[in-house]
């Protein structure tokens, strides 16, 4: 067949339209063409963590890529059907291992057996989910459709040297079932304050910072839990680094995440409030679903055997590019209605995929 052609540059015009344009054509068995590569990005093309990503997937696939070199503003890719086994990718930077993942997963949940993935790289990134939303928040979201996975951290990563190590078991899948979210209601939340070789009072300030924030919000039941590692601890990372993660459990089951990642002069409570202000801010909208889940449910909802309905916070850019993506190469169909402060709904006739 002749590739699908894809414009890296549509929407967000970053790495994400690879990302997921290479995962859906993996499952789908169609090779394609994307052009532009993360064209709207500064340096554009193709990057190390991208690179690893599309690497992985070939390897999973036992596809052929071509062009995937650092730089490159266009990748082809011919895969062919999603294998079982035990692979190892490993970015050999920083590179975030949960944006891997959220390519890797979709392809090993159709695969001819169980898949075991170690990724290496970073695991606590700017402008990525940490790997405690994808276990906290993703994870349940998926079980709900379907999706047998475990998600475990073994050493964390921060910038520069990355060195972190994730490793996820994922049992094949015949069907994903849809997902139905419109209302759901706060009834405890988490607040997971976490850092390496730094001084411990700094994951102490971040929980309890955070931790007022939630109850002036009137968020009930409010956990705290600090982790602060020190070297030689084996989970400790190779360089220093802090976080927060805020998480609420809703009544349906599902969660939301809101996490802040703590940078050098940046005081701890500063970085507790920005998790605590993006949380108020999602929460207005009385939207079950935050903006991050809702772009990362669009893969998966468009597979799905059926109907899907979830309202968002919010239609970020993110978003509408993984439906761009979705429609595309996967042909489900999507329905996006703006609900003003309510959010939006997002409705798609899955495709019914099975292997």
């Amino acid at each position: 067949m002749e590739p699908i052609v894809i414009d890296g540059s549509v929407g967000e015009g970053g790495g994400q339209i690879l990302r997921m344009a290479v995962s859906a054509a993996a499952l789908l068995s169609r090779p394609i063409r994307v052009v532009n590569v993360r064209a709207k990005r500064n340096p554009p093309g193709l990057r190390p963590q991208h690179l690893v990503a599309v690497r992985g997937v070939a390897e999973l696939t036992g596809g052929r890529v071509e062009g995937l070199r650092v730089g490159s503003m266009e990748v082809a890719f011919y895969p062919s059907a999603p294998r079982s086994g035990r692979f190892v990718v490993d970015a050999g930077t920083a590179g975030s291992t949960t944006l891997m993942l959220q390519s890797l997963l979709p392809v090993t949940a159709f695969a001819t057996g169980p898949v075991e993935l170690e990724l290496r790289g970073g695991t606590n990134n700017p402008m990525a989910p940490p790997v405690e939303y994808l276990n906290w928040v993703l994870m349940p979201a998926l079980r709900r459709m379907g999706v047998r996975a475990e998600i475990e951290l073994v050493r964390r990563g921060f910038y520069p040297r990355g060195g972190g190590i994730v490793r996820a078991r994922v049992e094949p899948v015949r069907r994903l079932r849809p997902i139905d979210v419109e209302t759901g209601r706060v009834v405890r939340a988490k607040v997971f304050a976490y850092s390496c070789n730094l001084p411990e009072h700094i994951v102490e300030r971040m929980a309890r910072r955070a931790s007022e924030g939630l109850k002036r919000l009137k968020v009930p039941e409010v956990a705290v839990e600090t982790e602060a590692l020190l070297s030689p601890h084996p989970k400790c990372s190779l360089d220093p680094g802090t976080g927060v993660i805020v998480v609420l459990e809703l009544d349906n089951g599902l969660a939301m995440g809101f996490d802040s990642l703590g940078e050098r002069g940046v005081p701890a409570e500063r970085v507790a409030d920005r998790a605590v202000e993006e949380c108020a801010r999602q929460l207005r909208t009385g939207a079950p679903v935050d903006s991050h889940l809702g772009d990362q449910l669009v893969i998966w909802v468009a597979l799905a055997d059926g109907r899907s309905t979830y309202r968002v916070t919010e239609l970020t850019g993110h978003t509408e590019t993984a439906v761009f993506i979705a429609e595309r190469v996967i042909g489900a169909r999507f329905d996006v209605e703006s609900l003003g402060d309510r959010g939006a709904r997002i409705t798609c006739d899955g495709i019914g995929f099975s292997r």
